[in-house]
C-alpha cells in the first residue's frame, strides 16, 4: 500500500510532462534553432551576391567591424537611442506619475488612456508618426510650428532631426509603461511616512529625494532594464518611419545587421552584427539586474 501514493506521483509526473513536451519543443524550435543557425552563420562567409566566395570565414566577420566606419556611427547611435529613449521614459513617466496620483478621481481615464500607444504596433506607430504627425506641410506637429512662426521642417528627411524624430516617436510609444508601472509603485507607498515627514517641517524635494525615490528604486531599475532592451532591439517603428535613413542617420545596429543581410545580401557578416547587438544586449541587461539585486 505505501507504494501507490509513489506510483501515483510518477504518473501525474509523466502526464505532466506529456503535456509540456510539445511546447517545449516548440520553444526550442523556434528560439534555440535559430540561435544557433545564426552562430553558425556570424563565422560563414556567405554572400549571396558572391555565391562562389561562400565558405568558413573563422572570426574575419568579427575582425572587419573593426574597421568598419559604418559599423561604429550604428553602435553609436545605438548607444545614443537607447540612453536617450529610456532616460526620458523615466523621467516623463515618472513625472505624470507624480502628477496623477493627485488626482485620485481621475486615474482610472489616466491609465486607460495610457494603455493605447502601448497596445499598437510598433510598425503602426512608425506609419502614424509618418503620415499624420511628422509628415512635412501637414504633419500635426508643422502645423504647431508653423503657427509659432518656426516654419516647416522635413522632420523624417532632415539627417539632423531624423534622430530625434525616431526617439520621439519611441518615447511617445513606451513612456506609458513607465508612467503605468511607477504610478502602481507610488500608489502603495505608505502614507504615514510623509505624513511624519510633513510634521517634521520637511519640504516636497526634500519627502522626494529621501522617502519617495529610495522606496521606488527598484521599480525605477526593473523599468530600466526592461526598457533598455527593448530599445535596444528597436526595429519595426524606425524602420516604418526612416528605413534607417535618411542616408545612414538613423541606422542604428539593428538596422544595419538588417540591411546588410536582406539588402545588400552579406549574410555572414549580417549575422555578425546581430551576434555583436545580442552580447550587448545580454552584457547590459546581467549588469543592470546585478545592480538591482543590490538595490533589494
Amino acid at each position: 500500500m505505501p507504494a501507490l501514493p509513489s506510483s501515483f506521483e510518477q504518473r501525474e509526473r509523466r502526464f505532466a510532462l506529456a503535456l509540456l513536451a510539445p511546447a517545449l519543443l516548440l520553444l526550442l524550435l523556434i528560439t534555440t534553432a535559430p540561435l544557433v543557425y545564426l552562430l553558425w552563420a556570424s563565422v560563414q562567409r556567405l554572400d549571396m551576391s558572391m555565391p562562389w566566395m561562400s565558405g568558413f570565414a573563422g572570426w574575419g566577420n568579427y575582425a572587419k567591424m573593426g574597421g568598419d566606419p559604418r559599423f561604429w556611427n550604428a553602435l553609436v547611435l545605438t548607444l545614443v537611442y537607447t540612453g536617450s529613449t529610456v532616460v526620458l521614459q523615466v523621467l516623463v513617466g515618472l513625472s505624470l506619475a507624480l502628477l496623477v496620483l493627485q488626482i485620485p478621481k481621475g486615474q482610472a481615464a489616466f491609465r486607460v488612456a495610457a494603455i493605447l500607444p502601448i497596445v499598437l504596433a510598433p510598425v503602426v506607430v512608425g506609419l502614424f508618426w509618418r503620415t499624420l504627425v511628422l509628415a512635412p506641410d501637414f504633419g500635426l506637429v508643422d502645423l504647431v510650428t508653423r503657427s509659432l512662426g518656426l516654419g516647416s521642417h522635413n522632420w523624417l528627411g532632415d539627417p539632423q532631426l531624423a534622430l530625434i524624430s525616431v526617439i520621439a516617436i519611441h518615447t511617445w510609444q513606451w513612456t506609458p509603461f513607465a508612467f503605468l508601472v511607477l504610478l502602481a509603485t507610488l500608489a502603495t507607498l505608505p502614507p504615514d511616512v510623509f505624513e511624519a515627514a510633513r510634521l517634521d517641517r520637511a519640504g516636497a524635494w526634500q519627502r522626494f529625494r529621501y522617502i519617495t525615490l529610495p522606496l521606488i528604486r527598484p521599480a525605477i531599475v526593473m523599468v530600466i532594464i526592461l526598457r533598455t532592451m527593448t530599445a535596444l532591439s528597436a526595429f519595426a517603428a524606425i524602420f516604418a518611419a526612416t528605413g534607417g535613413g535618411p542616408g545612414s542617420s538613423t541606422e542604428i545596429l539593428n538596422l544595419y545587421a538588417y540591411r546588410t543581410s536582406f539588402t545588400e545580401l552579406n549574410i555572414g557578416y549580417g549575422a555578425s552584427l546581430a551576434t555583436v547587438l545580442l552580447a550587448i544586449t545580454l552584457a547590459v541587461s546581467y549588469l543592470l539586474f546585478r545592480r538591482r539585486r543590490g538595490l533589494a
